[in-house]
């Protein structure tokens, strides 16, 4: 399906085109042509799935119509985190750039009477979190008896974080309205939640497969925290690797392994951070065409990242969930080729990977750094795993399998440079949900 068969007036597509997508994700055609529609949506989907876009563009649509007046907010979008709802006004200043919109950002740890001034002026589009819109809704500076729409992002964070009776608060003040509601699960109290303020809501369920991709070879390698760069350069330069996305779990470990990866020698470009879209798209477009080797990303700002002909992926840490496994991943092994994925494991993540590897039922074989790989005795193995030949330990003892030598270096194209490169670019989290490369579905 085309952007064009969902419904969106041209604005809105042209928006779309400038980003540089192409095919919407699952999520986008089934929720999209429904809020259009006007109907109350339930969309049980994973961050990185293309759901902000979800409801962003329905609102532009929605909103097109109409004027704010002060201090009545148009819609009302409440998010768990402060980070998220600046993240989501940055992906509708993407999407809303043709349209002559205000949005309004209400959140902890900024002033009170700046927040009241963008109110009196009128919003289109509130961004909020639950304990800032109640301070201002309680001090009477805000109404809201004007919402048209009321969306309700990262239900399950909102639980988690002791949001619901606040959503719930909030839900009842309003008049009137189209809801969507956007979880990654549905557990009890988000089901009580949408049987008492949704109108017969239609349910979208759009999950990633947890078995992750057949055309991936998979390998563990165990290593002390402190030796994890020296491994890092071990592994890219054993295999070879002329490309890579090298996972990080937080920002400040992005910059780390940058920093010491370029010092190193490597053409590396980190993959977070607060860059224009401009310099966001100059950074994809500098990996795709091997000016930059190795991207060091967050998942925020490689989710549905898609690059052709990706060899490998290495889990710098482990992830701190099996979806976000599956979707590390999932960035290479694409189109029948053979992808590689490295995780480097420290002692103390063992847990994690214990869930990943329950979650998936694979073996996952065990690559050994003779100089650096740490080994853990069965007792304390949480994942089956088969031993490279140094060691003919096997791990699993209900499973047994027979070693299997580390896989051999690719093939390289010999005009692909290893040199080193000064011209290094940083890379912004704050990037909209889902990102294509030519022509890809994202």
């Amino acid at each position: 399906m085309s952007f064009e068969h969902l419904g969106l007036t041209a604005k809105t597509l042209q928006a779309i085109a400038e980003v540089g997508y192409e095919f919407p994700t699952p999520i986008q055609e089934k929720a999209v042509p429904l809020l259009l529609e006007g109907r109350d949506v339930i969309a049980l989907a994973q961050t990185g799935s293309g759901k902000t876009a979800s409801f962003i563009w329905p609102l532009l649509e929605l909103l097109s119509r109409g004027r704010a007046k002060a201090r009545m907010p148009r819609s009302l979008i409440v998010e768990p985190t402060r980070e998220l709802a600046s993240q989501v006004a940055e992906d509708f200043a993407v999407y809303g750039k043709h349209f002559n919109f205000t949005v309004a950002v209400l959140i902890g740890g900024e002033s009170f009477v700046e927040q009241e001034k963008k109110l009196t002026k009128g919003v289109d589009v509130l961004i909020v979190t639950p304990g800032r819109l109640l301070d201002l809704y309680d001090r009477g500076k805000i109404l809201l008896n004007d919402v048209k729409m009321f969306v309700i992002d990262e239900a399950d964070r909102m639980l988690d974080m002791g949001f619901i009776p606040d959503i719930e608060r909030i839900a009842a003040f309003l008049p009137p309205h189209q809801t969507a509601l956007f979880s990654a699960t549905m557990a009890p109290p988000i089901q009580i939640l949408t049987q008492r303020f949704l109108r017969n809501p239609e349910q979208i369920t759009i999950m990633p497969s947890i078995e992750s991709g057949k055309n991936i070879e998979q390998y563990i390698v165990r290593v002390a925290e402190k030796n994890k760069i020296k491994a890092l350069e071990s592994v890219l330069k054993d295999q070879k690797l002329a490309q890579a996305i090298v996972f990080c779990n937080r920002k400040k470990e992005v910059d780390a392994v940058y920093k010491d990866m370029k010092q190193n020698g490597f053409k590396v470009a980190a993959f977070h951070g607060d860059l224009t879209q401009s310099s966001r798209n100059d950074t994809l477009k500098a990996f795709k065409e091997g000016t930059i080797d190795f991207l060091i990303a967050s998942d925020v700002a490689a989710r549905g990242l898609d690059v052709e002909d990706l060899p490998a992926v290495v889990n710098f840490h482990v992830p701190s969930n099996p979806e976000d496994y599956v979707h590390r991943i999932g960035r290479t092994g694409r189109a029948g080729k053979i992808g590689k994925a490295f995780t480097l494991v420290s002692p103390l993540e063992e847990k994690k990977l214990a869930l990943i590897g329950k979650s998936l039922d694979k073996i996952i074989e065990e690559y050994v750094i003779e100089k650096y790989t740490v080994s853990v005795d069965n007792s304390e193995k949480p994942v089956r795993a088969k031993r490279a030949p140094q060691s003919k330990k096997v791990v699993d003892p209900v499973k047994p399998v027979a070693p299997k030598k580390s896989p051999p270096p690719p093939k390289v194209n010999p005009q692909k440079s290893t040199s080193i490169d000064e011209g290094v670019i940083g890379f912004g989290d704050h990037i909209p949900s889902f990102m294509g490369i030519k022509g890809k579905e994202t």
